[in-house]
């Protein structure tokens, strides 16, 4: 019996020091991966502490009924970054890994092809590079799921991948792959379920052996530049689920086949350039409830199977040539949800039945040729958020129900021929945000329940036949950026509420009848850039407080104003927005007395910097031509070397000198200026910039174009000399211009160092703060240089107090 047990002994020892040294070397191998890896979240800190099995450390997880070898291993999500681990190489039994979302860096390993029992392998989600190993085609006897989504991979695709045979998923979505095509032998992975290579630079043709893939469930080669027409084949896999195509460069017609496909949910084909006809059995596949084929070429009628679909619940065919009617009971049969068939030449009625079902939340039928009513059904499906009607042939009026859609926050029916009022029923769209009913034919007044919807934020209802006044309840409206009820017939004055709107930007009431006083309230909506009263019967004089509004649009026109003008509305650029007003008084209507000897010098200042505001925009393009042109004339060539150049940008400056100079060319030369070439420099799709060989009237020399920027940048140039005393090109200030000499004169010595010392001493700090002014107009960017209003505006504001008292006498109208 001893002798039994001493054979038995025996017999298992070296299977005892085999497990033994396998745990061991394991836990060896973690802690060695562990310490390659920089660990921030401290995931991986319980590795190898304490007494606790090697299979009980967090992520780790080993065979059944085992504790010696390691199989799993799940480290995603863990923020952990650096190369990969090669000690993760040396985990013989490993079958699972995953280091997926991370930011893991560097090169793929070889060495992982070599893992004998490796079937799953997820990399995806962080920031791997450089070429896919070609050991990879040649190892990998049992991997069933390969996933290097969104890393950096480059090179080839590696059509080698299809060499291992056993694969179930194959993705490689989301990397920087050279343009190459789809190998053929995709067709002979036999049991893969997932091709998932959208976004991987693929060209060439969808191959025909794609039709070998019977399990295939799931079929992604959206985004990429394949070519082709889409192979027959595809019908045959009846295992499909998902197709994405989509934003290709697919070509010809759709072949018939994916009616046959019994299992297929979801086909998107849009983006391409698909030509001819829907064919009729697309609709047939049973389970089929997304259908994507926008922005195509697609023409001729909609198949009578759509009518029919069981599962359809979104449906997705804008921006192709379709044309025809929709099917009459469309919707009855399936559950629709979304709805876009916009952009194409559809015609006939709207179906009724578009919300049988009670799903419909998304219906866009805009930029076709339905005609008819909108059905009554509609105003019952309280399923809808989403409604676009517009620039059809629908005519007569809105179903009271369709008003009060309780979820509807757009609600577009522009361009149409409806008729009718608005119903107070709108009341019940309490989410409504954008109301858009312009160039239609409605009539009556605009109903008090406007009022009460608290999220609306555009009301455009302009070209229409409303009348009466006005309803002040729209000044409760707190989110309402966006006001136009022009070319209409509302009548009385302008209501005072309508000053409550503080977030306001645009406003449009022009031809109309509104009568009386333009109320002073307006000038509180700071947002407001835009006020379009023109064409009205409105009277007595502007308000002044329309002074603190910051206005792009203006106009005010062909009404019955009277008075004299507030001061900043006397510049040019507001020129063209009171024509029609003969009692309004135009230009400067100032007449200025006598100033006292005292205030002479400041007077000699602000003056010549008022008349300039006046003439600077009328006489900047005829100076800008004249200056261009005597530039091109100067053939004088200057030395080509790539230094001392001055740079400026269109749109920023946030690139070095040296990224420009890099890449001057003389390719790039786009004008001579007096000082030497001018070149054109792109450095990014946003970035264009210029350079010239010295500064000296440097935004004259490479503007080369009059812009609102640089008329502010010459006033400022005009400012600088009247409280410098100094000419732009003076002997003093050498090779500089007066900016630069100026600036540099600051940064040493102080503002006062540069103004001009023969003015009186008791009017330094109006100087001073006139030169501030002037510093913003002729900053380096544009963006930054402020417009000429807030440029009349600050010089208004210097010293108020210290200003001369001037006598003002309207003309005489």
């Amino acid at each position: 019996m001893a002798a039994i047990r001493l054979r038995l002994l025996l017999a298992f020892l070296p299977l005892l020091f085999q497990t033994t040294a396998t745990s061991s070397s394991d836990a060896e191998h973690l802690l060695a991966a562990r310490s390659a890896l920089f660990d921030p979240s401290d995931a991986l800190a319980g590795w190898g502490s304490g007494r606790r099995s090697l299979c009980r450390w967090a992520h780790v997880s080993c065979a059944k009924n085992s504790t010696t070898a390691v199989t799993g291993l799940d480290l995603s999500r863990l923020f952990l970054s650096g190369g990969f681990p090669e000690a993760l190489c040396s985990l013989r039994s490993l079958e699972r890994l995953d280091l997926s979302a991370n930011e893991f860096v560097g090169p793929l390993p070889a060495c992982l092809a070599a893992l004998p029992a490796l079937t799953h392998l997820n990399l995806a989600g962080n920031n791997f590079s450089g070429e896919v190993p070609a050991e990879w085609g040649a190892g990998f006897r049992s991997l069933l799921v390969l996933n290097l989504v969104q890393n950096l991979l480059s090179g080839d695709f590696p059509a080698f991948l299809a060499n291992i045979t056993t694969l179930q998923e194959f993705s490689l979505a989301y990397n920087r792959f050279a343009p190459s095509p789809l190998p053929e032998s995709l067709g002979d992975l036999a049991d893969l379920r997932v091709l998932f290579v959208a976004n991987c630079s693929l060209n060439g043709i969808i191959p025909s052996s794609i039709g070998k893939l019977k399990n295939l469930v799931n079929l992604d080669l959206s985004t990429n530049a394949i070519g082709g027409e889409i192979p027959p084949s595809i019908g045959n896999l009846s295992s499909l689920e998902q197709i994405e195509l989509f934003a290709n460069q697919l070509s010809g017609s759709i072949p018939v086949g994916f009616g046959g496909l019994k299992k297929l949910r979801s086909l998107d084909i849009s983006m391409n350039q698909l030509t001819g006809e829907i064919p009729e059995d697309m609709f047939l596949a049973p389970r089929l409830s997304s259908v994507h084929m926008y922005q195509n070429n697609l023409s001729g009628r909609l198949p009578a199977t759509l009518g029919t679909a069981p599962s359809l619940s979104d449906l997705r065919i804008f921006a192709n040539q379709l044309s025809g009617p929709l099917p009459p009971e469309f919707g009855r049969n399936c559950p629709l949800q979304f709805l876009d068939t916009s952009d194409n030449r559809l015609s006939g009625p709207i179906p009724a039945t578009l919300c049988a079902s009670g799903n419909l939340t998304q219906l866009m039928l805009l930029d076709n040729e339905f005609e008819g009513a909108i059905p009554v059904e509609l105003g019952q499906c309280w399923t809808l958020v989403r409604v676009r009607l517009s620039s059809n042939k629908l005519s007569g009026p809105v179903p009271s129900g369709f008003w009060g859609l309780p979820g509807v926050y757009l609600l577009e029916l522009c361009g149409n021929a409806l008729s009718g009022t608005i119903n107070p029923a709108i009341a019940g769209a309490k989410n409504l945000s954008k109301l858009l009913l312009q160039d239609n034919r409605f009539t009556g007044a605009l109903p008090a329940e406007l009022g009460t919807l608290a999220n609306l934020q555009e009301l455009r209802a302009e070209n229409n036949c409303f009348s009466g006044p006005l309803p002040p309840c729209l000044g409760n409206l707190p989110l309402l950026f966006n006001l136009d009820l022009s070319h209409n017939s509302f009548s009385g004055e302008i209501p005072r509420d309508f000053g409550k709107l503080k977030k306001l930007s645009q406003l449009y009431l022009s031809d109309n009848h509104l009568s009386g006083n333009v109320p002073p309230e307006l000038g509180e909506i700071i947002e407001m850039n835009t006020l379009d009263l023109s064409n009205n019967e409105l009277s007595g004089q502007l308000p002044a407080q329309l002074q603190n509004l910051r206005l792009t649009h203006f106009n005010i026109s062909y009404n019955k104003l009277s008075g004299t003008l507030p001061v900043l509305f006397n510049g040019l650029q507001y020129k063209e927005s009171f024509l029609g007003n003969p009692g309004l008084c135009h230009g400067f209507c100032q007449s200025y007395g006598k100033p006292d000897s005292k205030r002479h010098t400041i007077i000699k200042l602000v003056v010549p910097i008022f008349f300039a505001a006046a003439i600077i925009l009328l006489i900047g393009l005829a100076w800008f031509t004249y200056k261009f042109r005597k530039y091109k004339m100067n053939a004088a060539e200057l030395d080509d070397g790539k230094s001392n150049w001055v740079l400026t940008s269109y749109h920023r400056v946030d690139f070095s000198e040296k990224d420009i100079v890099n890449s001057l060319d003389e390719n790039n030369v786009i004008g001579q200026g007096g000082a030497g070439k001018v070149y054109k420099v792109v450095v990014g799709p946003q970035d264009e910039a210029m350079a010239v060989k010295k500064l000296w009237p440097v935004e004259y020399a490479y503007s080369l174009r009059v812009t609102e920027k640089s008329d502010i940048y010459s006033f400022g140039v005009v400012m600088l000399e009247l409280v410098t005393g100094m000419k732009p090109m003076a002997l003093e200030i050498g090779e500089m211009d007066l900016v630069m000499w100026v600036s540099t004169n600051i940064e040493q010595s102080g503002l006062e160092s540069v103004l001009d010392q023969t003015l009186a001493e008791q009017f330094k700090d109006e100087m001073c703060k006139v030169l501030k002014i002037a510093l913003l107009c002729v900053s380096n960017l544009p963006t930054r240089r402020p417009p000429m209003r807030a440029v009349v505006k600050m010089l208004l504001d210097v010293k108020e107090e210290n200003k001369p008292k001037l006598k003002v006498e309207p003309l005489a109208t």
